[in-house]
């Protein structure tokens, strides 16, 4: 097990970003967490093997369709044993 924090730019908000992810992430297995930050951006926590992340990673570099990512950082964690994929709301 693996865990990854994500930060993606671009129009990322109000095109369905977060509900998309929820759903992708739930059929792969990956566990975390995704939230709308203040500036912007789309903020992921992702766990699970090194083979679901590196897909996981491929698709939020798509997203959904009505988005259009700029950038994806994607920097290592400490695992925190999520036990489900959820949507953070502020």
């Amino acid at each position: 097990m693996k865990h990854i924090t994500i930060k993606i730019t671009g129009k990322v908000q109000g095109v369905g970003f977060r509900y998309t992810t929820k759903v992708v992430a739930d059929q792969m297995g990956v566990r975390g967490m995704i939230r709308n930050e203040k500036d912007g951006t789309l903020y992921i926590e992702a766990e699970g093997d090194d083979t679901l992340l590196e897909v996981f990673l491929e698709w939020c570099h798509e997203g959904p369709d009505r988005s259009q990512i700029e950038n994806v950082e994607v920097s290592p964690g400490e695992l925190k044993n999520y036990r489900n994929f959820e949507i953070i709301k502020k």
